[in-house]
């Protein structure tokens, strides 16, 4: 891992921190070739959590929850971010791409105008556990060539507090550390947290920004409020707020996302997310003329 612990770390000034407006349970379901996940940010939370249009999280022992994968799907208008906590998963697109997704690492992938892929694991045993979060595009744009960009669990930038946090920095950049991947228009924070018992963390983050954590492992106490495993704390805009402060109660780990809102219309038909239905039926119809794949 990319450590920059050594590195004089600037504080976080938080003087109003944000409190939780709402707890969220996730939704079991399936997708791919019936892999069972959990479905956390759902449809009917993109707009209280624009930019970001959905967040699954998986983690399965038993090989046949999870050896199915993804094959061969569309998307089209939107990024996809998958943090692979622990496990193997090959990558293969239309735009030629290919890759390894493996323990601790982050496959970043831009659909723009359309690509097709698939996510296939590389084990037939032992844990598969991590998440996929969907980071929308601005209008202007959906309709840019694919990107894509494997980053290796060493790549991602680490650094640990005196009061008892590590922090990986997917995107963005926290106490003066900048993450592995930017983005200019939604500006995404992507923190995975991993706190001792009874430490505290603080993030800045403009009032204006939409932000939800995650808790995966442990509980965690915000503002005074509990958050438990497998709970998504959406956090307040209150006017005046400034950051988050976390505690840990007892060792945990979570994720902490924030994102700048586009504010435009949503629009999405399952792996294709636009701003008009007549994006959609031109997409769906693109598709099936084979141009997603060109």
């Amino acid at each position: 891992m990319k450590d920059q612990t050594q590195v004089t770390l600037q504080q976080e000034v938080v003087t109003q921190a944000r409190t939780v407006e709402q707890l969220i349970i996730g939704q079991a379901t399936t997708d791919g070739d019936g892999v069972k996940l959990t479905r956390v940010l759902q449809q009917g939370l993109q707009k209280r959590l624009d930019p970001y249009l959905m967040l699954d999280a998986f983690g399965a022992d038993d090989p046949q929850d999870y050896i199915g994968g993804f094959p061969d799907h569309p998307h089209r208008g939107f990024e996809t971010i998958t943090y692979m906590l622990t496990g193997r998963m090959r990558h293969h697109d239309s735009a030629g791409n290919s890759g390894l997704l493996q323990n601790g690492g982050v496959q970043w992938m831009t659909a723009g105008r359309g690509v097709i892929h698939s996510e296939l694991p590389e084990q037939e045993e032992g844990r598969m556990e991590g998440f996929q979060l969907w980071l929308n595009l601005a209008a202007k744009d959906k309709m840019m060539a694919p990107w894509y960009k494997d980053i290796q669990s060493e790549n991602i930038p680490q650094f640990t507090t005196a009061e008892g946090a590590t922090v990986r920095v997917i995107a963005g950049s926290s106490h003066g550390i900048t993450g592995a991947v930017q983005r200019e228009i939604t500006e995404p924070l992507y923190l995975d947290l991993h706190l001792d018992d009874g430490a505290v963390f603080s993030q800045a983050m403009a009032e204006e920004m939409n932000a939800f954590v995650y808790v995966y492992r442990g509980e965690l106490q915000i503002a005074g409020q509990s958050v438990g495993q497998q709970r998504m704390a959406i956090l307040r805009n209150e006017p005046g707020s400034d950051g988050v402060t976390l505690t840990a109660k007892g060792a945990s780990r979570a994720i902490l996302v924030a994102g700048r809102p586009l504010r435009e219309p949503i629009v999405q038909y399952g792996p294709f997310v636009m701003n008009t239905q007549a994006e959609i039926l031109q997409t769906i119809n693109d598709y099936r003329a084979g141009k997603l794949a060109a």
